[in-house]
């Protein structure tokens, strides 16, 4: 199976552009395997402290594995992305950064290594979080393609997804994204060992993962945000609209109109789609920190969309 090698810095990416140079070509319907490093981008080391983290260079943070051509992928279609193996290092971290996270200015810097083992994390610093395990549920925070105009920096989510950070990005999943240059130009990044909604101190169980994936290119199928299908704690399947803007409000009303046009298309009318968001679906904010756009996501059961007729 192909291996697209994330380490090697040639094979890097800085910015969000349609103008990158593909760095591997793939087939439709391919599966390969895609090896990402942490979201520092190979900074950050075990030996690392408190201190350490004024050496960091932020213009390296969420570098992605790409652009990587999809051989038939045209403007107006949709790439499906299938994860369905994500395998972590052994050990992550997460930082309290100063000028970042929700709470912003409030704390002192801090760093946190982990240890990730046996489908759990558990803190290497002494004496913080000590005894608290976390089970492991390892995603990808950033997705994308490229835009179909313009430059984009890598943090904040955008409509072809990039850093939308949405913890339901993980094994088992489906994203569906929008092809807005020829060939798709999707690239991957920042693994995630562990994260809950908003990720509010603006850093997960950061860690490196070898991930596997399968493209797939579907043919005119127009959108405007990506889609997830994948799997929620304590629910079966579900499909999850997304949206990103730099005001929260929008975003909510953006990712619920997302999922009435989604269920539009599978014969909801508008009226319907409204309640059963109300009655049935979970809106959350997915991601609050990757300033200037904050992610919305509607999440709502699969199984509802098999409506029976009579």
């Amino acid at each position: 199976m192909k291996v697209i090698n994330g380490w090697d810095d040639s094979n890097l990416q800085s910015k969000w552009s349609g103008d990158l140079e593909p760095i591997e070509v793939v087939a439709d319907r391919d599966t390969f395997i895609v090896d990402i490093p942490d979201s520092s981008t190979k900074q950050i080391r075990e030996d690392f402290n408190d201190a350490s983290l004024k050496t960091l260079d932020s213009s390296k943070f969420d570098m992605a594995v790409g652009p990587i051509y999809v051989e038939g992928a045209e403007l107006g279609d949709a790439l499906e992305v299938k994860i369905s193996k994500i395998d972590t290092a052994k050990w992550g971290w997460s930082a309290i950064l100063r000028d970042f996270g929700l709470l912003k200015g409030k704390f002192d810097e801090k760093l946190i290594l982990w240890n990730i083992s046996n489908g759990f994390v558990t803190s290497a610093r002494k004496g913080f979080l000590g005894g608290v395990t976390i089970p492991t549920r390892p995603f990808l925070g950033v997705i994308g393609t490229a835009p179909g105009s313009g430059e984009f920096p890598m943090i904040p989510p955008q409509y072809f997804g990039g850093n939308m950070d949405n913890r339901l990005v993980g094994e088992g999943s489906i994203l569906y994204l929008p092809v807005n240059r020829k060939g798709g130009l999707v690239s991957f990044a920042d693994p995630h060992a562990s994260q809950g909604d908003g990720e509010v101190c603006g850093t997960a169980v950061e860690t490196s993962a070898k991930v596997t994936v399968t493209v797939r290119v579907i043919k005119h199928m127009k959108m405007r945000h990506p889609i997830i299908e994948g799997r929620d704690d304590g629910m079966d399947e579900v499909v999850v609209t997304q949206a990103f803007s730099p005001d929260l409000h929008k975003s909510a009303v953006d990712a619920v109109e997302e999922m009435i046009a989604f269920l539009g298309g599978k014969g909801f009318d508008r009226d319907e789609a409204y309640v059963l968001c109300s009655v049935a679906g979970n809106l959350r904010i997915s991601e609050i920190v990757d300033e200037p756009n904050l992610g919305v996501s509607m999440v709502l059961p699969k199984r509802l969309l098999a409506r029976q007729t009579t």
